[in-house]
């Protein structure tokens, strides 16, 4: 019979390429130093392999440890994934959901589902992250997160995902503003530099040029914003015209601000949807989640 790692001796490893440091993986697994490296060790001899090269200052994983780490995050969560089978097979959206949510999202969509969630599905221990795509996708592909709520289309491998409604986009601009003709407006016919955006790595950014036809790079501005609500300022202190999601809108943004909205044409929205590993057993629980947000969102 082969001698298998211990998922105590996974979670070890996993921690420990985390942290890149004995003592503190050691207590973020709340362990002894001497306790975790014994396991390590063991881990090693059981694999008959080096996983990492330790020196007085560091921790440098090999190269096949550090295929092994990836591996151990995947066979960790297949085992929980195990439990999860379990307990969606006695009562659906129960036990951990870790969902990650992008910050174009998150703020103005989560306070108007987030109180239905929880009394519908009042077992459900929903952990929630905020960040961008870029990370919240490889934090998903890591095992960290079961579920991402993201702005669609996105080109995201081994994923699978699930549109839940369109969230249109709005012309946003200050009040009596010299900048465009708003009964007459066309992207073509702004001055250069005028149409201000979110900076690069948000992906509100490239849905609202994708959607709202802007090909003419020059007609954007050189600065940019690291939020909506600074993105409504500089539009506000009339540096710009831009283009904000309905959902934004809705939430209440524009209060105390002299900025004014348009409907642009029918086509011009992003795709608000859930995201998550092709692997993962819970697509039915997930489904179930993006109706349960969806009736909530569109009511």
């Amino acid at each position: 019979m082969v001698n298998l790692p211990t998922v105590k001796q996974l979670r070890y490893l996993i921690a420990l390429e985390k942290h890149l440091h004995f003592g503190k993986a050691a207590e973020a697994c709340f362990v002894t130093q001497s306790a975790f490296s014994v396991a390590i060790k063991e881990l090693e001899s059981i694999l008959n392999t080096s996983l990492v090269d330790r020196t007085n200052r560091s921790v440098v994983f090999t190269s096949t440890g550090t295929l092994v780490a990836q591996q151990a995050r995947l066979a960790i969560f297949d085992l929980e994934g195990i439990v999860d089978i379990a307990k969606s097979s006695q009562e659906p959206l129960s036990g951990t959901l870790k969902m990650g949510v992008i910050p174009t999202i998150a703020p103005f969509l989560l306070p108007r589902i987030l109180p239905t969630i929880r009394k519908n599905y009042p077992k459900l221990e929903l952990y929630l992250k905020e960040e961008q795509t870029h990370h919240l996708h490889q934090l998903l592909l890591d095992g960290e997160l079961d579920i991402l709520m993201l702005a669609l289309p996105m080109n995201l491998i081994n994923t699978e995902s699930v549109s839940m409604f369109n969230d249109p986009f709005k012309l946003a601009y200050r009040k009596n503003t010299e900048l465009i003709d708003p009964k007459n407006f066309s992207p073509n016919k702004l001055n250069k530099e005028s149409i201000l955006l979110l900076e690069d790595g948000h992906c509100l950014r490239d849905h609202a040029m994708s959607a709202c036809n802007l090909s003419k790079k020059e007609k954007i501005s050189k600065f940019s914003a690291t939020s909506l609500y600074t993105l409504i300022q500089m539009v506000d202190s009339d540096l710009g015209i831009t283009f904000v999601p309905q959902m934004a809108v809705d939430s209440g943004i524009l209060k105390h601000t002299k900025v004014v909205t348009n409907d642009l044409k029918e086509k011009s929205y992003r795709e608000i949807g859930l995201v998550w590993r092709k692997s993962s057993v819970r697509k039915a629980e997930f489904n179930l989640l993006a109706d349960a947000i969806r009736d909530c969102a569109l009511t």
